[in-house]
Formats: C-alpha cells, sequence, structure tokens
C-alpha cells in the first residue's frame, strides 16, 4: 500500500465494503442481530489496520469503519440489532470519537439500545480499570457491550466479572478444533459456566459444520454465527428466522448442558424486537409493518427504551386497514391501537414467561413477552410460538431421561444440579445410595421382587426430595441412586432412608449410603464428583447391614456415621457452612460427632 492512500482515513473508509453475518438462536431459529464485517477492496482488513497504526490513526480509522457500517444498513433499511467491532484501545484512548457513531446512528434513525459494540483486542497494553470505567460510559450511553476474541489472544477472563459485557464471543479457533479436541470441548464448558456467572451470553463464531454445532449445544450454547446457517452477505437478512434451524435437538445421545432446576431462562428464547417512541403515529407504524412483513408487532417505548404500549401485527392492521380506518387512526398517535406490555425480567424461567403469555385474555394469547433488564429497558421479545416449542421439546427430553421403573431422572438432572451448585460457589453434599447384595435378591426371589424393590426405594427418595427442599435425586441404573443435598438435610434424609426396615419375601435388605461433602475449592464437576464418590460406595459395601460413610476430597479419612463402629443414631453433626481452612484454630471439625474415621484405602 502506497504512502499517499493513507493520508486520508476518509479515503481508506472509501475503499471498504461491508459484509453482515446474522447472530442465530438455534433453540429458536431467531436471527437476533447482525454483524457489520469490513471488507477493504484490494488487501485484508489487517494490513489495513497495521498501516494506520503505523500513522498513529488507527482509532479514527476504527471508528470510521462502524460510521460506515452504520450507513450501509441504514441503506439496506434492515431494522434488526446491528454489532459493531470497536479496538480496545480505541475504548480507552479515544472514546470520545464514538460521538460520531452516536451523530450517525442518530441520522440514520438508529438509537444506541439497537448496537452492540464489539470490544476487541489486543489489550495487554491498556489499563483494565481505564477500560472497564469507559465500558461503563458505553454502557451509560446506550449501548450494548460484547467481549471478543475470548479464547485466543490477550483476553483475560477477569474481564467478564470486570467489563460485564451483555454478550461474549468464543472466537473461531476454539470452535473450529470441535468436536474431537477435548480440550477445546472443556474451554467451552468452562467460558459457558462464566457466562451464566456473569449474566452474558456466549456467542459461538465460526460454526462451519454439523458436528461442532452438535457439541456446541450439548454444551448448551445457544447462540451462534458462522457459515453453516448463513454466509457474510453484501445485503443484512430480511428474514428475522433460519429455516430448520429450531428443529434440530440436542443429541439425545449426548451429555445435556447443565440448566437452572426451574428450566431455562427466558432469555434462551430472546428475539429481536422493533422500538419506536412512544408518540409515533399509526401512519408510521404502518409504514413499518408495511415495509417489514417478517415483525410481527411494535413496542412503543419511551426516551430511557422503556416498554410503555405494544402493538400486535394483525390486530392493528386490521383497525388500520378496515372501513374509515386510515381516516381515524393516521395522523394520531398509535398508542390508540396498543396494548399494555407483558413485561419479564431477564431472571423469568421460560415457563414462568410461558404462564404469563397463555394465562391472559384470549385475545392476546399469542403476543410477544418483552423482555427488560434490571433497569426496564427494553431488550428484546420472546414469542409464544417460540416459548410452547421449546417447553415442549424440554418436557419431551426429560421424559425420556425418567427411569422407567421409578419414573426418576437420571444423572443428567444431578449433573445440572451439581453444575448450578458449583458456579454458586455452594457447600452441598453428593450421596451414592445403593442395595446390599441385589444380585442375590434377584437370584433368589426373581427379577420381579427385585423391580417392586426399586420402586419402594424410588418411592422413598421422591418422598424425601419432597419433604427436603434442597435434595434432588437420580436414578442411574440398576439399583444405584444419586442424591444432592445441602449439608443441613444430611442427617434426616439418611434417616428416612435407612431407617425402615425392609424386607422381600423374607430376605432382609439393607441399603449402603456413601457421602463427598463437595466445597468450592475442591469439587469443580460432577464428573470430579463422580470419580471421588466410588471409592467411598466401595467402602460403605464393606460394611454389614446398612452403613453410612462420609469424606471430602482431599482427605484421608473416611468418617462411618452408620454401621460397623458405630452405634445409636448419630446427632447432628456441625457440619460446615462455607469452605474453612483446615488449618486455622477456629476451624469447624468436618467429622460429626460421635463418628468414627478410617484411613481411606
Amino acid at each position: 500500500m502506497s504512502a499517499s492512500k493513507i493520508d486520508s482515513v476518509l479515503a481508506l473508509v472509501d475503499g471498504v465494503r461491508f459484509a453482515f453475518q446474522p447472530l442465530i438462536n438455534v433453540k429458536t431459529g431467531a436471527i437476533v442481530a447482525v454483524e457489520a464485517l469490513a471488507r477493504p477492496t484490494g488487501t485484508g482488513i489487517q494490513d489495513l489496520f497495521r498501516e494506520a497504526a503505523r500513522r498513529r490513526r488507527l482509532a479514527e480509522l476504527d471508528v470510521q469503519l462502524a460510521v460506515s457500517a452504520v450507513r450501509t444498513a441504514a441503506e439496506h433499511e434492515t431494522l434488526l440489532p446491528l454489532h459493531l467491532n470497536l479496538f480496545g484501545g480505541t475504548a480507552v484512548h479515544d472514546l470520545h470519537r464514538i460521538d460520531e457513531l452516536r451523530e450517525a446512528l442518530a441520522a440514520a434513525g438508529r438509537r444506541e439500545h439497537e448496537v452492540t459494540l464489539e470490544v476487541a483486542p489486543p489489550f495487554a497494553r491498556l489499563d483494565p480499570k481505564h477500560l472497564a470505567a469507559n465500558v461503563a460510559q458505553l454502557r451509560d450511553q446506550g449501548f450494548h457491550v460484547a467481549l471478543d476474541g475470548v479464547g485466543d489472544g490477550d483476553v483475560p477472563l477477569t474481564f467478564l466479572p470486570d467489563l460485564q459485557p451483555s454478550m461474549v464471543k468464543l472466537d473461531r479457533s476454539v470452535v473450529q478444533a470441535l468436536p474431537d479436541d477435548t480440550g477445546r470441548a472443556a474451554i467451552v464448558e468452562s467460558v459457558r459456566h462464566l457466562c451464566d456467572a456473569t449474566d452474558s451470553s456466549l456467542v459461538a463464531e465460526g460454526v462451519e459444520s454439523e458436528r461442532q454445532l452438535s457439541a456446541l449445544r450439548r454444551n448448551g450454547v445457544r447462540l451462534v454465527q458462522g457459515n453453516l446457517f448463513a454466509p457474510a452477505a453484501r445485503r443484512p437478512p430480511t428474514t428475522i428466522t433460519v429455516p430448520g434451524v429450531a428443529a434440530e435437538v440436542t443429541d439425545p445421545g449426548g451429555r445435556v448442558a447443565p440448566t437452572t432446576a426451574a428450566g431455562p431462562r427466558v432469555t434462551e428464547f430472546l428475539s429481536p424486537t422493533t422500538m419506536l417512541p412512544a408518540d409515533t403515529t399509526a401512519d408510521k407504524v404502518r409504514e413499518v409493518l408495511a415495509d417489514h412483513s417478517e415483525i410481527s408487532g411494535v413496542v412503543l417505548v419511551d426516551e430511557q427504551n422503556r416498554p410503555q404500549w405494544t402493538i400486535d401485527r394483525n390486530r392493528f392492521l386490521l383497525a388500520v386497514t378496515g372501513p374509515y380506518g386510515h381516516a381515524l387512526h393516521a395522523k394520531r398517535q398509535a398508542s390508540r391501537l396498543a396494548d399494555e406490555p407483558r413485561v419479564v425480567t431477564t431472571a423469568t424461567t421460560a415457563m414462568e414467561a410461558l404462564t404469563l403469555v397463555t394465562g391472559s385474555d384470549q385475545y392476546r394469547m399469542y403476543d410477544d413477552a418483552v423482555v427488560v433488564d434490571e433497569s426496564g429497558r427494553c431488550l428484546g421479545s420472546v414469542r409464544a410460538g417460540h416459548l410452547i416449542r421449546g417447553m415442549a421439546e424440554l418436557k419431551v427430553e426429560e421424559a425420556a431421561a425418567l427411569n422407567p421403573l421409578t419414573r426418576l431422572p437420571g444423572s443428567d438432572s444431578v449433573a445440572r444440579d451439581v453444575a448450578r451448585r458449583v458456579a454458586a460457589g455452594d457447600v452441598f453434599s453428593v450421596s451414592w445410595l445403593d442395595v446390599d447384595g441385589f444380585k442375590y435378591i434377584n437370584d433368589t426371589v426373581g427379577f420381579s421382587a427385585g423391580d417392586d424393590l426399586i420402586k419402594t426405594i424410588g418411592r422413598s427418595l421422591t418422598d424425601a426430595a419432597t419433604a427436603l427442599a434442597s435434595v434432588q435425586v437420580g436414578h442411574v441404573g440398576g439399583d444405584d441412586f444419586l442424591i444432592v443435598s445441602d449439608l443441613d438435610d444430611l442427617v434426616p434424609l439418611s434417616e428416612m432412608l435407612l431407617d425402615p426396615a425392609r424386607q422381600v419375601q423374607d430376605v432382609d435388605v439393607t441399603l449402603s449410603l456413601a457421602t463427598l461433602v463437595c466445597t468450592q475449592s475442591a469439587v469443580t464437576t460432577y464428573d470430579e464428583a463422580s470419580r471421588l464418590l466410588a471409592p467411598l460406595k466401595t467402602q460403605a459395601k464393606e460394611i454389614d447391614g446398612a452403613s453410612w460413610v462420609m469424606s471430602r476430597p482431599g482427605s484421608d479419612k473416611v468418617d462411618v456415621l452408620r454401621g460397623e463402629g458405630q452405634h445409636g443414631r448419630v446427632p447432628p453433626p456441625g457440619f460446615p457452612t462455607q469452605d474453612p481452612d483446615p488449618g486455622h484454630p477456629d476451624a469447624p471439625s468436618p467429622h460429626p460427632p460421635g463418628s468414627s474415621s478410617v484411613r481411606a484405602s
């Protein structure tokens, strides 16, 4: 590139064209936004940036590209939320230039809340506190902020809690190695947990194959971007959905990603919404609906983007296109034909939102619900059809995972609960329960009697889960059951399971219970808890009669709380409610009073 071509940043921008690539929610098939990608003529984008940096005009070029992207999107009259790229250095050193972008948005009839700024590396030489403060200013101006390039380069994971991005974009170098690279899969799972803990949405970039998509689905990633769905194109998409995407369900043979016990949050079904000022005329709304057949409705918002009214497409058009409708309504405010918004927050579960939608007046049963943030500002909408389909799929998956004998969920349910508690930093327990000599029972009194015994134990576990709020149970096969609970519920749980005398046709039956105390510093995954429980189960079964043993990671001692070496009922133990420092003189003992201890073999 000759030096003369760098003399004017505007000249550089004039030589750049833009391609638009959608971000897609694979749970609903909805296009949630579109990213503007700079495509210079005759050179690469990195060459352009390097030359601008050499001339110390990188921030100027950075912002001017964003301005040009806004103007190009306006030429195509897209109403989809827009993603624009911004270097972290621009946000730190030249934040005042963002005023040029805001002016371009106003000229295009756009508002800041319709734009997500993807803050990208390099970050190594930037002051993290200065960056966090300036990102907070961008949010205060109304912009959404995404953290780009996570998983590659110099993007510290501490930026997730510090910058509080609404989205985190997983770099394509991580996605391209899926599903064969187990290390990359672990990165996806770890970043998703971090996003769950910081209320950020995870977006996977560069999805090119069905196998990559399946791996992402199994890890709970719902937002994707890549050529598998829609390559970057000169024009933004004219639809708001990608056909067929939502019909694809997670591989039933794969491991299901953790979700909360109450089900997925409503944000998993979030779609973009068209927002207009609250004083918009009916004629303006009619023009928007006429020009964009894909829009199901409009949200009328105040100056802070808080929803005031919602307009359903069909009811509105019926009113304004009927006899005398245009004359009656065209020049008057559209709010006269609007309804009060049905508002939900980002913490609302999908089931709660579905109850709100279907429990309303019959004529509004299929209206969208409006999703707002903690300040009441509109983030998007959720369609009733997406909620109905999504919850139906969830119920089908849950039913398929139930054990046919006990109707208890399998290990996936326990894995989700363990992941939720680990993410929350809880101290909790995971227990393994099974029947002593179950094969002998089947061999002597028959399989039918053995099945009846398993059903009885399943009912006892169901009763325990009903009586004790913290208890989550799972039937993992045969006579093996898993139980997750708070420490305070362990003693009543053990009594409910081990105290009752059990017989199968005059054959006495006893149960063995092995418990692992899990703390944030010692157990980080369900797989790790399962591995550590296995030797405890073996030691519990070596004890005659009903038995209960307990240990914690990092300890070489196993407490025998019931069975050989333990006489009488165990008094309520003084379990710690937080991860103690074992070296501190006042740290509570993990061993209940009156229990015996043995060395772990």
